[in-house]
């Protein structure tokens, strides 16, 4: 079924019908109506499963940030089921909680599941940043440049740049640090940020 996205064009499309099927009237009537109950029905339905994924979200989020360890399992589940943005969301927040107990292996699964899941290019950029932090973390430096040429938009290029540089620096690679924290202080980054890169850039030994 065509999905349209308001009812004007349903009914532009049976007018559509109408006219182009002219002797096939009756089923085109059969079709429209069809059509406009199914629509009916399918929005109301996904509304319905919106609804109940951003409570179920809101509960799961706020058993974990109190930090009950049984509601890891139930989490885990609901990240894996809702492939959707509720789900990337739950899964942002499982790996933090694995961040913060140092055990990376499962924050970086929870991210890629994540990542596979989001479909807004600034939340895959999140994930993808923070994705990147535990593979440096992991010491897989050629891993994190990877995800890092995910993140898209002028918005994250000093900030990309200024994780590139200590992934580059971890491999040993001074000039290749040096040249990514000197890009991102030309670049369009905060002051702090900036500020920051130009130390990096004079402790190194070059």
């Amino acid at each position: 079924m065509e999905i349209y996205e308001n009812e004007n064009e349903q009914v532009e499309a049976l007018k559509r019908f109408f006219s182009e099927n002219g002797k096939a009237l009756a089923v085109g009537v059969i079709l429209g109506i069809g059509a406009l109950v199914g629509w009916r029905y399918w929005t109301g339905h996904q509304v319905e499963v919106s609804r109940t994924s951003s409570l179920t979200y809101d509960n799961t989020v706020s058993a974990l940030r109190a930090d009950k360890p049984e509601t890891l399992a139930a989490a885990e589940k609901f990240a894996a089921e809702n492939k959707n943005v509720y789900g990337a969301f739950t899964a942002l927040e499982l790996a933090q909680q694995y961040v913060d107990k140092n055990e990376l292996d499962k924050a970086g699964k929870q991210l890629q599941q994540g990542l596979a899941d989001a479909s807004d290019e600034n939340l895959q950029s999140v994930i993808s940043m923070r994705l990147a932090r535990v593979q440096l973390q992991q010491k897989q430096a050629d891993a994190a440049l990877k995800t890092l040429e995910n993140i898209k938009g002028e918005g994250w290029t000093a900030i990309v740049a200024d994780l590139r540089g200590e992934i580059l620096l971890s491999k040993g690679d001074k000039k290749g640090a040096h040249a990514a924290w000197e890009a991102g202080v030309k670049s369009d980054s905060s002051p702090a940020l900036s500020e920051m890169m130009r130390m990096k850039m004079n402790n190194l030994s070059i």
